[in-house]
């Protein structure tokens, strides 16, 4: 029977990979159709929703009661991983494009490492002080062609995306006491609860702007798809396969992501890819993979995921 659980759960990340491969390139049609900020009302107002009929299943009515420094800790993490973190997730991929967008947030375990080394959580062991520098010369040789290019609008996307990487990072290594506590799930619920309001208030005027009724059955897929589907729902199944499997074996697999995001990018909008790209791209993630297992088995750096919107 445990055999059988395994496979389902390494089929499970697996189509899990594809459906956040594919998530960058359905983004971007949305956000073209949308703008970022109309996508971002309508996303947090499905997102509490979601959460509230998460801890009613869970748990009833009868929702957990917390303690008010651990309210406002929560109220710290819904802004960090919501606010900032999908908001300039959500600016950067749609002036930047898939593949670099699903590269750049696959850099995040880096900068878990240094924030754990910052907090003297972790010491750099000298393979992972080579792999952060592995990694930032493969986003750099990958960025090349656009800075020598002058594409401005591009190489900003990439830079909010890496500013973005960085508060996700945060993000888990803060969650992780009440994570401990009290569970991903009322975690996770309770931060979204919290951080939509915020994301609300500040997208309203781009949400009132966008005319709903005119928006194509396919943007609304293309929405739910990528708010309930890829997000949502992802990071479920994603808790579940680490469960079973646990995070030192599920983790290596977040590093197909991004060359899914490019096979669908290229298959459906049609972008390209020289041999600088490419090879900065294997040089990053093989900078990162080096960052984050050049340690001991305990490294709580291994346990952090790269972000996914």
């Amino acid at each position: 029977m445990a055999p059988a659980r395994e496979r389902h759960a390494l089929w499970a990340a697996l189509v899990l990979i594809v459906v956040w491969g594919a998530n960058f390139s359905v983004q971007k049609q949305v956000f073209n159709a949308l703008s970022p900020g109309g996508f971002l009302f309508v996303r947090y107002l499905i997102m509490p929703v979601a959460a509230a009929l998460l801890l009613c299943w869970q748990h009833g009515l009868r929702w957990p009661r917390l303690e008010r420094s651990e309210l406002l800790a929560l109220l710290k993490l819904g802004i960090v991983g919501h606010l900032l973190h999908v908001g300039l997730v959500t600016y950067g991929i749609h002036w930047s494009t898939p593949f670099s967008s699903s590269l750049i947030l696959a850099c995040g375990p880096v900068f878990t490492l240094l924030i754990l080394r910052w907090h003297g959580i972790e010491r750099l062991t000298r393979g992972q002080v080579i792999g952060v520098g592995v990694a930032s010369l493969g986003v750099l040789v990958f960025l090349s062609d656009k800075l020598l290019g002058a594409a401005w609008r591009a190489s900003g996307g990439d830079l909010v995306l890496l500013v973005a990487a960085a508060f996700f990072s945060y993000y888990t290594v803060a969650a992780k006491p009440l994570i401990q506590r009290h569970g991903g799930i009322v975690v996770m619920a309770y931060a979204t609860l919290l951080g939509s309001a915020p994301v609300v208030a500040i997208s309203l005027p781009a949400g009132l702007h966008v005319e709903w009724a005119g928006i194509s059955p396919a943007i609304w897929a293309g929405t739910l798809y990528s708010v309930l589907v890829s997000a949502f729902l992802g990071w479920m199944v994603w808790g579940w396969v680490n469960a079973v499997r646990g995070v030192a074996r599920s983790a290596p697999l977040m590093y197909l992501m991004p060359p899914v995001a490019g096979l669908v990018a290229w298959a459906i909008t049609g972008e390209s890819y020289t041999a600088v790209k490419l090879g900065g791209a294997a040089l990053a993630l093989g900078g990162v993979a080096l960052a984050q297992y050049a340690s001991t088995p305990r490294d709580p750096v291994r346990e952090a995921p790269a972000p996914v919107d």
